[in-house]
C-alpha cells in the first residue's frame, strides 16, 4: 500500500511521462509521418486551385473525402480510379442536373479548366496513402462464395 505522498508521486510521474510520450509521438507523427504520406511534393497550383472550388462550391455538403463530410452522395477519396477522368470531367461540366440512382447531382456546369483543377485534386487524394482506405472489393472472394 502507498503512502499518500508515494500516491501522489506515482501519479504525478505517470502523467509526466505519459505527457512526454504524447509529445513525443505527436511530433514524429506531424514532422515525418504525415508528409510521408500525403505526397506534398505533387501538390501543384492545380491541385490547390482544385481544393479552393471545392471548398466554395461546398462539395463536403454532400460527398465525402477520406471518410470526412457528408454521406449523401459517394465517397470521393479514389473516385478517379474507379470512374476515370473523362467520366469525372462529364459530371463536372455538365449544364443539367446528373441523377445516378435517383439522387440528383447539381449542375455546376464548370469550365474545362475548372474540371482540370478539380480531376487534379481528386487524383492528387486518391495518391495520398490511406493505410488501405477504403478498402477494395474482393470480387474474387464473391464470385468463388457462388
Amino acid at each position: 500500500m502507498l503512502s499518500k505522498s508515494q500516491a501522489r508521486l506515482f501519479f504525478f510521474g505517470g502523467t509526466i511521462v505519459t505527457f512526454v510520450i504524447f509529445i513525443g509521438l505527436s511530433w514524429h507523427s506531424l514532422s515525418v509521418e504525415v508528409p510521408k504520406k500525403t505526397h506534398e511534393e505533387n501538390l501543384t497550383e492545380q491541385v490547390i486551385r482544385g481544393k479552393v472550388i471545392w471548398e466554395e462550391n461546398n462539395c463536403m455538403g454532400c460527398h465525402s473525402i477520406m471518410g470526412e463530410g457528408a454521406y449523401y452522395a459517394p465517397e470521393l477519396t479514389k473516385v478517379v480510379e474507379r470512374r476515370g477522368e473523362g467520366y469525372m470531367k462529364a459530371v463536372l461540366m455538365s449544364k443539367t442536373p446528373w441523377s445516378p440512382r435517383g439522387r440528383k447531382m447539381v449542375a455546376y456546369g464548370f469550365s474545362e479548366e475548372k474540371a482540370n483543377d478539380l480531376v487534379a485534386f481528386f487524383t492528387w487524394i486518391g495518391n495520398t496513402d490511406l493505410n488501405g482506405f477504403p478498402p477494395k472489393p474482393d470480387y474474387k472472394s464473391t464470385i468463388n462464395s457462388k
